[in-house]
């Protein structure tokens, strides 16, 4: 069973960065391809972003793409990153960590495991 914890979220305004990060509880970190979604208030939760077991191949959705980078800590080997630049408000969500074993997915039915989410604010 896989724990995952994330941090790094908070409010900023329009424009401002953040870094979330996510802690993974196993050493078997690096077999699973990880996600991030998000989730805002009334909304569905949505893919936001995946990247692969190796760390090379990554998958953006639209509204971020160019803004926001995933990267795997290869170092650490138990964390993955998703770097948020020019944020505006529409990025206002609760951001969630995801894992996969089957690889990688923009589908959320296709991750095992959950974080507990972090918030991110973003105002004007």
């Amino acid at each position: 069973q896989v724990q995952l914890v994330e941090s790094g979220g908070g409010s900023v305004q329009a424009g401002g960065s953040l870094r979330l990060s996510c802690a993974a509880s196993e050493r078997t970190f690096s077999h699973y391809a990880m996600g991030w979604f998000r989730q805002a208030p009334g909304r569905e939760r949505e893919f936001v972003a995946v990247v692969g077991r190796q760390g090379l191949a990554t998958s953006y959705a639209d509204s971020v793409r160019g803004r926001f980078t995933i990267s795997r800590d290869k170092a650490k080997n138990t964390t993955v990153y998703l770097q948020m630049n020019s944020l505006n408000p529409e990025d206002t969500a609760v951001y969630y960590c995801s894992a996969a074993t089957r690889g990688i997915s923009v589908y959320l039915s296709w991750y095992e495991y959950w974080g507990q989410g972090t918030q991110v604010t973003v105002s004007s």
